[in-house]
């Protein structure tokens, strides 16, 4: 039975339950999924679609909040949006107006990536620092064949080295499949350049991404396996912000695919141009020689005259040298001869003879004085004795002595001067003026 007038409800009035329903019912939550669709008009809203295995989700992040959304916001990416829950009534979409959005997994896997990075460095994993072939003769590169990686990397070859030998070895960079890619990879190709020496160098490297993409070159598995490898690795992953595990394991690293073939190889413009440039330096220089040997040649040629000319002259040189050699000879001998003269001369005046004539006449005449001067020297000495003699008389004790007067002394020489100084039955001597007497003490009877 089809509803009466007064029941039914008009779209615009079912839509408009409808999200006042979701609004109040569900409110604000957080969703994860997949980005896809996203589109930027120029109003500065952002709409995409968030999707699972088994359903998606329409969504619009107005321009107010947008500008604070610091997630990359494309397609692929895994995030988290929180926001509330409504309908667009003019179409009856139904969708989540988005407040805010957050890359999935990020925050784990930053910190996966710091423990792995710290645990490497400490096993000295990132202590490779060889230098790379420049340029190399042939170049290895591991990266993906349709990647725009390859492409920039062949283009900057081409236009600074037409003549690099590149080989791509062509492995996924992203997903389960690149790290086991890449490691098999290197293997092989360290294998093989044992039979082809000309092999000496290999660069890895692909585009931006997030950093789920590029975690394939976060793994420990590939960072050794670039430690070990017997060629030099470059590794240029991703953007200049972008670091991996891989870039660190390296022997040098490039902030760009780009970057990693401008630091490969030469500019061969550039070598060109500095080849230009020292071929005008050695033709200045080859010119500026040829004008200095070409004057030397000039001025040798104008010195150059005939041998008849040389030997005549050489023959007048010899002529004065000969005539300057004999007066000087001769100056030389007369000088000699004045020289001998003048030792002889003062030889004589030191003659022996001529010193010994003159000191037998200075000791005659010596002795002649010595003759004259004794017989007045030994009278006046003779005076002065005399006169100390009767000065010595005259204080002598012997003098005393001859007056009648004695000196009395013991046994033992000693002047005996007091009779206390004398004992009983003592013999002494006494000395006169002539001769000596033995005396024996004898008691006094006056004492008794």
């Amino acid at each position: 039975m089809p509803p009466s007038d007064d029941t039914a409800l008009s779209v615009s009035e079912l839509n408009r339950r409808a999200r006042q329903a979701l609004e109040q019912d569900v409110g604000d939550v957080w969703v994860e999924g997949e980005l896809s669709g996203v589109s930027r008009p120029s109003s500065g809203h952002v709409y995409f679609t968030l999707k699972d295995e088994r359903a998606q989700l329409r969504c619009a992040l107005f321009r107010t909040r947008a500008r604070f959304v610091a997630a990359p916001m494309r397609d692929g990416d895994r995030v988290k949006v929180r926001g509330r829950v409504s309908l667009f009534e003019p179409r009856g979409d139904y969708q989540l107006i988005a407040e805010a959005v957050q890359a999935t997994g990020e925050g784990e896997l930053l910190a996966a990536y710091e423990r792995l990075k710290a645990s490497l460095d400490a096993e000295g994993v990132f202590a490779n620092a060889r230098a790379l072939p420049y340029p190399p003769r042939h170049l290895l590169v591991l990266s993906s064949p349709t990647g725009a990686a390859i492409r920039d990397v062949l283009a900057v070859l081409a236009a600074r080295w037409p003549l690099a030998q590149v080989t791509l070895i062509p492995v996924p960079v992203q997903g389960r499949e690149a790290t086991p890619a890449m490691i098999a990879a290197l293997g092989l190709l360290n294998r093989q350049s044992a039979l082809d020496p000309a092999r000496d160098a290999i660069l890895i490297t692909r585009g931006g991404g997030s950093l789920e993409d590029l975690w394939a070159f976060n793994d420990e598995h590939l960072a050794r396996a670039i430690f070990h490898s017997r060629l030099p690795v470059m590794s240029a992953v991703g953007h200049e912000v972008d670091t991996t595990l891989a870039d660190f394991a390296a022997d040098r690293r490039a902030p760009t695919p780009s970057a990693a073939a401008e630091q490969l190889v030469p500019d061969a413009r550039e070598l060109a141009q500095r080849l230009r440039a020292l071929e005008q330096r050695l033709t200045r220089a080859q010119r500026a020689r040829l004008d200095t040997e070409a004057q030397r040649l000039d001025h040798l040629g104008a010195r150059l005259r005939h041998p008849g000319e040389v030997l005549a002259f050489r023959r007048r040189q010899l002529e004065q040298l000969e005539g300057r050699l004999r007066r000087a000879m001769q100056a030389r001998l007369a000088a000699a001869r004045r020289h001998q003269a003048e030792l002889g001369r003062r030889l004589a005046l030191r003659s022996p003879e001529r010193r010994l004539e003159q000191e037998t006449r200075r000791l005659t005449q010596a002795r002649q004085r010595l003759h004259q001067a004794m017989p007045r020297a030994l009278a006046h000495h003779r005076e002065r004795l005399g006169a100390v003699a009767r000065e010595l008389q005259a204080v002598s004790p012997l003098a005393v002595l001859g007056r009648g007067y004695a000196i009395l002394e013991n046994d033992e020489g000693r002047v005996i001067r007091h009779a206390a100084d004398t004992r009983p039955g003592e013999r002494l001597a006494a000395r006169l003026g002539e001769g000596r007497l033995a005396l024996e003490v004898l008691p006094d009877e006056d004492a008794d």
